[in-house]
């Protein structure tokens, strides 16, 4: 699926993307700790909707960050091609 290109994220995003995703990582173990332990469905339902808003949250630094740079910085160069990829990937995005 790579294309070549590489982002360009600050260290100090890079840093906290890998953060948030490090605590996913621990909910997602957590919830299967839950499911493991025969937890109620309401408690893992809710625990699963956390990670969701997690995600989301890693998924909105991920595209403001690729809006400012990544896309800025091609339509600048004169690659419209990107607008096409974008709006592939927001359709992707609102399923």
């Amino acid at each position: 699926m790579s294309n070549g290109r590489k982002s360009h994220h600050s260290s100090v995003v890079k840093d906290d993307l890998v953060v948030r995703l490090n605590r996913i990582e621990g909910q997602i173990r957590g919830v299967r700790g839950l499911i493991e332990k025969d937890t109620y469905c309401d408690q893992v339902l809710n625990q699963i909707a956390a990670v969701q808003a997690a995600l989301n949250g890693v998924r909105k630094v991920l595209l403001t960050g690729h809006l400012k740079d990544c896309v800025v910085d091609r339509i600048q160069k004169g690659d419209s091609e990107v607008v096409e990829e974008l709006l592939q990937t927001i359709q992707k995005l609102m399923k």
